[in-house]
């Protein structure tokens, strides 16, 4: 057997791989068959917004749901952090000061020294640093299970819990459009601030256009500042929300929804797979990718040449 095999080829190993694996689909979709089918699971409702504590103050709806729970645990990680290491600065850094000033320096000198000038860097520094940190964190926790389930529960000695579940901040539009209007109203103000107005309205034009384009190009422009709050609030969100519907799917929504339980030996698999490539690569491409364009957009706003 071990002959044969070491004499196959590549290509040849895979496809007997691929059958040999098919044939345990069938075999273990015939034994169980539609075990594990759920007609009321709606897979939809993991991303609801139930309200916890219902506070509606005019017609203004200040609920607190799980939503509201992942921002502040976000926003706690990211202040105490800062704090319980800058107070235990060591000369001789340990592993975790030395993550620390990994991500200080990334998002010091590469995010915002490489996207403005030394005066700007030095004012906005702390403000990008914050994004940065908070939409990792956000999306770290995003990514820890937590009973925030309420629609299931489980008995815990006597109490109903709430199941858990995965869920992030960052994947709730709303936060996003927050994140990204206080960036673009930031950039604009800056640019105001440094040209005037009529000055900085100018920098929608580049230097030499002729005389005839000018309206059509300042059109374009001023449409590409509105397309810039869609183009990073949904990036954000649709990045962290399509990533929690794979896991969803793959760790088990996919066999309840279709009632195959066999299919849980292949998909339970992929959703390992997707989990740590979400963890290791996403979460922190997303918050830096949020954090680099809220720079190039406050360097755009300020620097002679405009944008």
């Amino acid at each position: 057997m071990s002959k044969w095999w070491s004499g196959l080829s590549g290509g040849k190993k895979a496809a007997v791989v691929a059958v040999f694996v098919v044939l345990i689909g069938i075999v273990l979709g015939a034994g169980f068959g539609s075990v594990g089918k759920n007609e009321e699971y709606q897979p939809q409702n993991e991303f609801r917004l139930d309200p916890w504590i219902s506070i509606h103050i005019g017609g203004i709806d200040l609920s607190i749901n799980k939503a509201v729970l992942y921002l502040f645990l976000a926003a706690a990680a990211t202040c105490f952090t800062m704090v319980w290491i800058a107070g235990r600065m060591q000369q001789k850094p340990n592993r975790v000061q030395t993550a620390i000033e990994a991500a200080y320096d990334l998002t010091n000198n590469n995010i915002t020294r490489g996207n403005m000038d030394s005066r700007m860097a030095l004012k906005w520094f702390p403000f990008v640093a914050t994004l940065f940190f908070f939409i990792w964190f956000s999306n770290m926790i995003g990514y820890l299970p937590l009973p925030t389930n309420s629609e299931e529960t489980f008995d815990l000695f006597g109490l109903k819990v709430p199941s858990f579940a995965l869920y992030a901040a960052t994947a709730n539009i709303g936060t996003t459009l927050v994140l990204t209007l206080v960036v673009w109203v930031s950039y604009h103000v800056e640019g105001i601030r440094t040209h005037g107005l009529r000055g900085y309205l100018a920098t929608f034009i580049p230097a030499g256009t002729p005389g005839g384009l000018k309206p059509v190009l300042f059109v374009i422009e001023v449409i590409s500042h509105f397309v810039r709050i869609i183009s990073l609030s949904v990036r954000l969100f649709a990045n962290l929300l399509a990533g929690h519907l794979l896991i969803l799917f793959m760790a088990g929504g996919m066999v309840v929804l279709l009632g195959l339980a066999a299919l849980g030996v292949f998909t339970i698999p992929v959703a390992i797979a997707f989990f740590l490539f979400e963890i290791g690569l996403i979460a922190t491409l997303q918050a830096f990718i949020f954090a680099t364009l809220t720079s190039i957009y406050l360097g755009g706003a300020t620097s002679l040449e405009g944008h």
